[in-house]
Parts: structure tokens; C-alpha cells; sequence
């Protein structure tokens, strides 16, 4: 089985589907070693195991929809998520590009939206119950001392099952596209542009034309954006792409679930056919990290289907790229051509080592980051009470130190 960009071959033939968490227990308690998995969008080895692979794809109910949480299983995806919590005027504060992937996935990698006030995607948990090594039920809620270290934990602690989250009121937004924006432009007001709006990403393919693309979405209309180019119709951040795929521009108002996204739910995210690495940076360092970026470009552009920017607010989680880091993110979404694009991540990682880069731990990357998180050993002491015989440990963690 492979993930669903297909660079990845998974290590077993085995996959368990527990359709409920009683039985999750008991898989879990009698298997010598798993790992769990979600929709499996992620590009890295992250999900994988040479003992067995545990989904969550039956796991994907909606539990309990209060005022201020949430309660849901952790198969279900984001984007089933937000249409059940609009039939009781609720939504989550921010969604992904993609409404594709699960939640429990999600929060584990820190996934995130964009914005410079918006944190990850994990950092709206309240509470999660986690199926350990033994079979026995844990909850971690956000009183408990160690609840920071067990929401992104790579699936290394054990088997997210239920997964608490933060609500609030639905809201609507408008989607605006802007086009041609010079560096020069962008370097002069890059902190402004990113917190312009509810968010705002950049797309550019690194050419020395500068940003091709702007992505705004807002509570209110927008008219200009730095003196970009308003679009005429609508856009898909891949040029060529069906523009069917995105989720609706031009400032049409909608539901913040079907604006929030990039992609729609129903259509293919993306490319469908790519690669993707991502680097978060700290805020403050960004604009170095641009330039430091750009001599790259003759060598980025051939391989690129399109390199995001965008914001990400500090959070406390121990893993989390944004810990205690108001960051700003560059994501590259590759061609599927994998030997080459490995071969020029150690470039990017080159050029931006002197900013301490985080990299997404669901997308391509090379050096390890682990001496880049402080609370490392903290995560280690929680993994040992919970999962002393690394059931859930797999060779991804081994390279990381973790």
C-alpha cells in the first residue's frame, strides 16, 4: 500500500480497521508493533511501520457538538467536520488547504491554514483520548502536566482515538485573488501582507519576477492588495489546473469551511500527482530567508509546481514547528520526480540553516530538527512511560532522535 502521493511504499501488508475504540483496544494490546494511520497524505515515513499499519478510517464519527468543543473520532476528515458543525452554527477556527485529511493525522504533524493570528490546526485540541501500548484508555486534557507533549506526537505515543475541539460561532469569508507582486514589494511589506485579511498566502514558482500569486480571505471586501493585480476570474495555484477544484473566489461570501480550504472536497486537491516539503521560519527571520532563497531559483522553478508563503501563530505544543515560534512557512509543492527533488532539498535546508528551520513533519526533508525543540526530552520521558517498548516506534523516529 502507498500514500496518496504514491512516493511512499509502506513497510507492511498489514492493516488493521478497528471500527470501533473497544476493538481498537484490543488490536492494539495484542499487537507486537503498529503505527497508526489516517488518510495518508503525508509525503515523509512518519506513518509507517514494518509491524502493522492500525487506520482510523472507520473511527470518523462526529460524538458530541457542544457550545465550546467538539467531541469527534479521529478518522473523520476536516471537511466532513466543518458541514456537520454549520447545521448547529458552530465551525472551527481554521481549516487546511486540503479538507481531505482526518483530524487525528492532522494534529499529530501539526498541519495548519495560514495566518498570522491562526495557530495550527493542533493547537484547537482541548483533549484527546489515546489508546497506549497496553490496550489501556489515557485522556489528556489541557490541565494535565504533559498534555502539550501528547498532541503532535507523530502517532509515536500511541492511538488517537477521540479527538476534543475548540468552536466557535460559524462565520463567513470572502476569497480574493491577486496577481504580480515584484520581491521588492514583498520584502518591503511581507509581515503586513501575511497578516492582511483572516489570511493570505503567496504563490510563487521563485522566479525573479517575484510572487504570481495572492490568496486573501476575509470577513469583509477586499479591493487592493499592495498593488497587485486583482484577478479576473478565477484561479487554481497550480497555472494550468482546473480551477473546478478550488473553492469559490471573487469575493462571493460563504461558510469559512468552504473558504478556508484552497481545494474542495468532492475534487482532487492539488495537483493530485506531486511532492511537498515545507520550512517553518521564525516571523522576525523571514525576509532573510527569502533572500536567501532566491539565488535558488533557476534550480527550484524546473522542479516546482508552485512554492506557497504563509503565516502560522506560536503555539506551546512541544513538537509543534510553531512552539512558541510566531512563524512564517515555505511550502513547495514538487513535480513527482523524486530522485531530483531529493536531491535539492539539502540546498533549500543549506540556505536556510542560519534561521533554524522547522520542517513539516508530514512533507520531504533531511536534516533532523530535533535540536531545535527544547521540550525533546520531556517528549521522550512522556513516550517512555507510555510506550516503553516502542510498540508504536517506528524507523522515522529512530532517525530523528526521538
Amino acid at each position: 500500500m502507498k500514500n496518496w502521493a504514491g512516493n511512499t511504499t509502506y513497510s507492511t501488508d498489514r492493516v488493521v480497521a478497528p471500527r470501533t475504540i473497544a476493538e481498537a483496544q484490543e488490536v492494539v494490546a495484542q499487537t507486537e508493533r503498529l503505527r497508526p494511520l489516517g488518510t495518508r497524505h503525508s509525503f515523509s515515513r512518519v506513518a509507517d511501520t514494518d509491524g502493522a499499519l492500525i487506520s482510523t478510517e472507520h473511527l470518523d464519527h462526529v460524538v458530541k457538538i457542544g457550545r465550546r468543543t467538539v467531541t469527534v473520532e479521529a478518522g473523520i476528515r476536516y471537511g466532513d467536520l466543518g458541514s456537520a458543525l454549520a447545521q448547529h452554527g458552530l465551525a472551527v477556527p481554521n481549516h487546511a488547504s486540503l479538507p481531505h485529511i482526518s483530524v487525528g493525522g492532522a494534529i499529530a504533524t501539526a498541519t495548519h491554514g495560514s495566518g498570522a493570528r491562526n495557530q495550527s490546526l493542533a493547537a484547537s485540541v482541548a483533549a484527546v483520548d489515546i489508546v497506549c501500548a497496553d490496550g489501556s484508555l489515557v485522556h489528556f486534557g489541557r490541565k494535565d502536566e504533559d498534555f502539550d507533549g501528547a498532541i503532535v506526537a507523530l502517532g509515536a505515543l500511541g492511538l488517537v482515538v477521540r479527538v476534543f475541539l475548540d468552536v466557535v460561532p460559524e462565520f463567513e469569508l470572502r476569497q480574493y485573488v491577486f496577481e504580480s507582486l515584484p520581491w521588492a514589494t514583498v520584502e518591503a511589506h511581507l509581515e503586513e501582507m501575511l497578516a492582511f485579511g483572516y489570511s493570505t498566502s503567496l504563490f510563487t514558482l521563485w522566479t525573479e519576477a517575484g510572487v504570481d500569486q495572492v490568496w486573501v480571505k476575509s470577513t469583509g471586501p477586499v479591493d487592493t492588495f499592495f498593488g497587485a493585480t486583482s484577478a479576473d476570474g478565477p484561479r487554481h495555484p497550480i497555472a494550468g489546473a482546473d480551477t473546478a477544484n478550488t473553492t469559490e473566489q471573487l469575493g462571493v461570501p460563504g461558510p469559512s469551511a468552504e473558504r478556508l480550504p484552497h481545494f474542495r472536497l468532492g475534487f482532487t486537491p492539488s495537483s493530485g500527482d506531486e511532492l511537498q516539503s515545507e520550512y517553518a521560519i521564525a516571523r522576525e527571520r523571514a525576509v532573510e530567508a527569502l533572500r536567501a532563497l532566491r539565488p535558488l531559483g533557476p534550480m527550484l522553478t524546473p522542479l516546482l509546481l508552485i512554492s506557497e508563503i504563509r503565516a502560522v501563530a506560536a503555539d506551546s505544543l512541544w513538537l509543534s514547528p510553531f512552539h512558541e515560534r510566531d512563524s512564517v512557512c515555505v511550502h513547495f509543492t514538487w513535480k513527482p520526480r523524486d530522485a531530483e527533488v531529493h536531491a535539492v532539498l539539502p540546498q533549500i535546508e543549506a540556505a536556510l540553516a542560519p534561521f533554524e528551520p522547522r520542517p513539516h513533519w508530514g512533507k520531504l526533508f533531511v536534516q533532523s530538527p530535533a535540536s531545535s525543540y527544547r521540550r525533546l526530552a520531556s517528549f521522550r520521558a512522556l513516550r517512555a512511560r507510555l510506550d516503553p517498548g516502542r510498540v508504536f516506534g517506528n524507523a522515522f523516529d529512530a532517525q530523528l532522535g526521538m
